[in-house]
């Protein structure tokens, strides 16, 4: 008797050993894709810093522009007001 249930003492805890070692599969699964959602976030997050990098960019060099646009406008402004009162004369 002593030798059957010491037999199935060792039976359960073998049993036990291949069961308790690592994780299941569905574990495995979940960390997974875990780690795919944690990557396509970083990925996310880094086109939306670049799209608004790209759009201060734009943005900054559209206000040089125009910058560049009235700063040529005022010359030619002042260029023809000098350029007509050379034509007229002093009266």
């Amino acid at each position: 008797m002593k030798k059957s249930i010491s037999i199935l003492a060792v039976a359960v805890l073998a049993t036990s050993m291949f069961v308790a070692c690592g994780p299941s599969k569905a574990e495995i699964e979940a960390k997974e894709k875990a780690k795919a959602d944690s990557l396509a976030e970083v990925v996310k997050q880094d086109s939306i810093a670049k799209a608004a990098e790209a759009a201060a960019t734009a943005a900054k060099m559209q206000a040089d522009s125009l910058a560049q646009v009235a700063k040529a406008d005022s010359l030619k402004k002042v260029e023809e007001e000098a350029t007509k009162g050379k034509k007229g004369g002093k009266k």
